[in-house]
């Protein structure tokens, strides 16, 4: 079980604090966290927005988002009353110099009441656009630097630039204001309970460390599936695509977890490290060669769990003539000796037959098949890390059928979070935020770790500005287009049923 600690004394300002990312998952976030009390009492938030708005007004409005958006747990009114009271709003345009000398005089003035220390968290939960913009402002208002003793943190959502130009370009705007361990870029994939179990899993258990190498591994496969369209976004990820929406960040994360050596340590440096050395391995992909190892689909009209939909370009906002992609699939390699010659295929999409994540790591073949007799082929060992639903580690091996004949079938050993610890796991943005108070940073993204991905990505995202030719070329409520499946079965093996 984890050991529970108290955050330090902070308060956490929010740019952006009427959309829907503050609605739907940081204001419940932070509720939950003084549920818990795994926030001390001296604790507030500073909401800021373009529109003008009452303390009492933006109150209401968070009360109706935790409401709705909240736990299961019925919203308690002595929490409630107790948390409304750390809750203050200032309305200004992001833009104008003005409203940064008023959040200070603010923070000054709930420091006074709640005896912060002086400690910030600054989150940027705004369009991307005004990401480099509000760091500027913070660091012209002299809010960047912490005072003496205390510290200043800036929390900045994805994506992490459109390209590996507009990375660096943000990466160098941030740098200018803030030092690199006061950046904390967040992807909420890393929050989730299994996928930090990977660490624990690989290196807590001495039965499978030894294995997870080219001698042993077969393939590792890495699937993002989504029943669920771009849901309104569609002028949003016309700019976006499944290859930047979803591989470059939080596939790429997930992979380089997988891939990494042992870290000397569990301090963050070591960790990310061990992430960065990794996917610097990913050997690279020459543009004439993009075609045998990256695939690209886009839905269309369909049926999906029993519901017709319709396809991409009929959504609102979309071009009706779009090439962006709605499936990405990817081929990689690591040139290292750990993994040489083992192919991680990923795979990213919308609109496909259910909702899941999971990591399948295939094993080798025996080397010798004594089994000769059995009335099926023996199939291979494979270890299966469920992220998304139903939590879990599933291990598939070859056990014999009861009776006389030597027959040999796949069985599987399951482990679920759920019914195991018999606890809810917290949900990714309350470890997240909890962990920025405490100036962890190992689940969150390093600028070198963003920068690499993006140079991974990028003999891809030439070669796909040229518009395809045949979208949509897979249906809704199927596993993608034809092309991903020929990916895979050209080298022999297959996608595994899910």
């Amino acid at each position: 079980m984890r050991l529970e600690r108290t955050a330090d004394p902070c308060v956490v300002l929010i740019f952006g604090a009427t959309g829907d990312l503050t609605r739907r998952k940081l204001l419940p976030a932070l509720y939950r966290l003084m549920q818990q009390r795994l926030v001390p009492a001296e604790f507030a938030i500073l909401g800021t927005a373009r529109h003008a708005m009452s303390d009492e007004e933006f109150r209401t409005l968070m009360k109706e988002a935790i409401g709705e958006f909240g736990s299961d747990d019925v919203l308690d009114e002595s929490i409630w009353q107790s948390f409304a009271k750390r809750l203050f709003y200032l309305g200004g345009d992001f833009k104008d110099a003005a409203l940064y000398q008023n959040i200070k005089t603010k923070l000054t003035a709930i420091d006074g009441d709640f005896d912060m220390r002086g400690n910030r968290i600054f989150y940027l939960a705004t369009a991307p656009d005004y990401f480099g913009l509000v760091a500027r402002q913070l660091g012209d208002a002299k809010l960047a630097k912490p005072a003496k003793g205390a510290w200043t943190r800036i929390i900045v959502e994805k994506p992490f630039g459109h390209d590996l130009e507009s990375a660096r370009a943000l990466n160098k705007e941030l740098a200018r204001v803030f030092e690199e361990k006061q950046v904390y870029r967040i992807d909420h994939y890393l929050g989730k309970e299994t996928v930090q179990n990977l660490l624990a899993f690989r290196f807590a258990n001495s039965i499978f460390e030894p294995l997870w190498n080219r001698q042993y591994i077969d393939h590792v496969q890495i699937t993002n599936a989504e029943a669920l369209g771009v849901e309104g976004r569609g002028a949003y990820y016309e700019h976006a695509g499944a290859l930047r929406d979803m591989i470059q960040n939080h596939v790429f994360q997930v992979t380089s977890l997988i891939a990494m050596e042992p870290p000397a340590s569990l301090s963050a440096t070591s960790v990310r490290d061990e992430k960065a050395k990794a996917m610097q391995s990913v050997r690279a992909l020459p543009l004439e060669t993009v075609r045998e190892f990256a695939i690209r689909g886009q839905y269309g009209p369909g049926i999906v769990l029993g519901d017709t939909v319709p396809g991409y370009r009929e959504e609102p906002g979309v071009n009706p003539n779009s090439s962006t992609e709605t499936f990405a699939a990817l081929k990689l390699y690591f040139d290292n000796w750990r993994w040489a010659g083992v192919p991680f295929y990923l795979r990213s999409g919308k609109r496909l037959q259910k909702h899941v994540t999971e990591i399948a790591i295939e094993f080798k073949e025996v080397p010798h098949r004594l089994f000769t007799d059995s009335d099926a082929p023996l199939q291979p060992n494979i270890l299966i890390i469920r992220i998304q639903p139903n939590e879990g580690i599933t291990l598939r091996f070859g056990a014999k059928l009861p009776g006389q004949a030597m027959r040999i079938r796949p069985v599987n050993m399951d482990f679920r979070y759920g019914s195991s610890f018999g606890l809810k796991p917290p949900e990714a943005y309350e470890r997240l935020l909890l962990d920025c108070m405490f100036g962890d940073s190992t689940l969150y993204a390093r600028r070198d770790m963003v920068e690499r991905g993006w140079e991974i990505v990028a003999p891809i995202l030439e070669a796909w500005k040229k518009p395809a030719e045949d979208f949509p070329n897979y249906e809704a409520g199927t596993w993608g287009p034809g092309a991903a499946f020929e990916l895979i079965e050209r080298d022999g093996r297959k996608w595994r049923k899910l």
